[in-house]
C-alpha cells in the first residue's frame, strides 16, 4: 500500500522543486536591471532609450560574460519611492539581478540604495542628479555615473554670473533632485558674487506654472534659473515665452536640459540657453557612430542619461570579465581600478566615495540658423576640467573617504 501524501505537503514540494529549478536557471546567467522611468516626466529622456542604451551595450560585449548570457530586464518605478525600491528588491532576492542601472528621481535613487546596500549589489545611477548618493548616504554599492546637481549649477550658474547677472530667482522641482539642484545653484551664484531674489518650488509633473512664473517677474531677477527635468522643464520654459519673459529682459537658465527637451521646445524657443552637458551625441566619431545604432531604434540619438547606462554597462561588463566574477565587492574594486574607457566619457574615474569624476562641457543651444542638420542643436563653449565639477574630497561628508 502506498503512503498516502497531504495535499499541502505535495503543493509546498512542488513549490520547493519549481523554486530551486529558477534559481538554478537564474544562476546560469547575468541579470541587468534597468530601473527607469518609462511613462512619467522624464520618460523620453531616459526609459525605454535607456533600456536600448543597455542592450547596446550588452551586444558589444558579444551577449556574454564569464561564458554565461546576459539579461536585460526592465522595470517602471513610475517616481515612487516604495514602488523602486520594492522592485529592486524583488530582483536582488527573487529574480537573481546582478546590478541595477538607470533610476531616474533622486528620491528613488536613495531608497533603492537603501536596498542594495542591504543585499551588498551594485547600483549605476545614471539619471539622478542629488549629491546625497555619495556624500551622506554614500555606499560602497552604489557609483553615481553621469552628472551630479553640484557639477550641472557650477558649470551653467559661473558661467552666467560672469557675463554679469547677479540677481537670479529658482523656480525648482519639490522633491530631493529639485532641492539640491536649487541649494547648489543658489550657493554658486552667491559665491560668484550674485544674490538670490526668491525660491519658489512647484509639484513634480506640473500642469500650470503661472503663479511661480508671476512671483519670478515680480522678484525684478535677471535670471530665472529653471531647476527640474524632463517635461516640468519643457512646460515651465514654454509658458515663460507665453509670458512674454524673454521680451521684458528676464533670461532663463535651465540647470537640467535634455536634447531631448529641446527638440520639444524647439530652437526658436529654446535657442542660446547655457547648459552644462557631460556627454552630446555629435562629440566625436565614437559618439557618432553609437548614436546612429541608437537612433535606429528610438528614433533620436542619446540624451546624456541614455548615453551615461550605455557607458556604465559598458564598463559594468569589461569589470566583471576582469574580475572573474559577478561577486559585487570584486567587480566594485575592479571597475574603480579599470579605466574608463568609451566615446562619451571623458578623463573620467571613480572616486572613493563612489562618484565618477569627469570633464564636462559648457553648451550653448544653437540658434536655427546656426543648425545645420536634425538634432543638431548644441554648440560646445568650452570643456569644463572634472575637478572643477566635484567637490573635493577632503571637504566629502561620505563616511567611505572620513570613516
Amino acid at each position: 500500500m502506498r503512503p498516502r501524501i497531504r495535499s499541502g505537503a505535495a503543493l509546498a514540494l512542488c513549490a520547493a522543486l519549481l523554486a530551486a529549478c529558477f534559481s538554478a536557471a537564474a544562476a546560469d546567467r547575468v541579470k541587468i536591471g534597468v530601473l527607469t522611468d518609462m511613462a512619467g516626466v522624464t520618460a523620453d529622456a531616459t526609459g525605454k532609450g535607456s533600456v536600448e542604451a543597455a542592450r547596446l551595450a550588452v551586444e558589444e560585449a558579444g551577449g556574454k560574460v564569464l561564458g554565461q548570457p546576459i539579461e536585460i530586464v526592465s522595470g517602471d518605478h513610475q517616481h515612487r519611492p516604495d514602488i523602486g525600491s520594492s522592485m529592486a528588491r524583488r530582483w536582488f532576492d527573487v529574480d537573481k539581478v546582478s546590478v541595477i542601472v538607470d533610476v531616474p528621481n533622486s528620491a528613488v535613487a536613495l531608497a533603492v540604495q537603501g536596498v542594495a546596500k542591504e543585499k551588498k549589489k551594485l547600483v549605476l545611477f545614471s539619471s539622478p542628479g542629488t549629491t546625497a548618493l555619495t556624500q551622506e548616504q554614500c555606499s560602497p554599492y552604489g557609483i553615481q555615473w553621469t552628472y551630479t546637481t553640484y557639477a550641472l549649477s557650477r558649470g551653467t550658474a559661473n558661467a552666467v554670473v560672469r557675463e554679469g547677472n547677479k540677481r537670479w530667482f529658482i523656480l525648482a522641482s519639490d522633491y530631493a533632485f529639485g532641492k539640491q539642484l536649487a541649494a547648489d545653484t543658489a550657493a554658486v551664484v552667491k559665491a560668484a558674487g550674485g544674490e538670490i531674489a526668491g525660491t519658489v518650488y512647484h509639484p513634480l509633473n506640473a500642469s500650470d506654472f503661472a503663479s511661480f512664473l508671476l512671483q519670478a517677474q515680480a522678484s525684478k531677477a535677471q535670471i530665472i534659473a529653471i531647476a527640474n527635468a524632463g517635461g516640468d522643464t519643457i512646460s515651465a520654459i514654454k509658458q515663460a515665452s507665453e509670458f512674454g519673459i524673454g521680451r521684458g529682459g528676464q533670461k532663463l537658465a535651465a540647470m537640467l536640459l535634455m536634447l531631448t527637451d529641446v527638440h520639444s521646445l524647439g530652437l526658436d524657443v529654446a535657442q542660446s540657453t547655457y547648459l552644462t552637458v557631460p556627454s552630446y551625441w555629435d562629440m566625436n566619431e565614437g559618439t557618432r557612430a553609437f548614436s546612429k545604432k541608437f537612433e535606429a531604434r528610438v528614433g533620436h540619438p542619446p540624451t546624456f542619461l541614455q548615453a551615461g547606462v550605455y557607458s556604465a554597462v559598458r564598463h559594468y561588463l569589461k569589470a566583471v570579465a576582469a574580475a572573474g566574477t559577478t561577486d559585487s565587492d570584486a567587480v566594485a574594486a575592479k571597475m574603480k581600478a579599470l579605466p574608463i574607457d568609451d566615446p562619451f566619457s571623458l578623463n573620467a574615474h571613480i572616486r572613493a566615495d563612489g562618484l565618477v569624476v569627469r570633464d564636462m562641457m559648457l553648451a550653448q543651444v544653437k540658434t536655427p540658423a546656426q543648425s545645420k542638420a536634425p538634432w543638431d542643436y548644441y554648440k560646445v563653449v568650452r570643456t569644463i576640467p572634472g575637478d572643477e565639477l566635484a567637490w573635493p574630497l577632503s571637504d566629502s561628508k561620505c563616511p567611505l573617504v572620513h570613516p
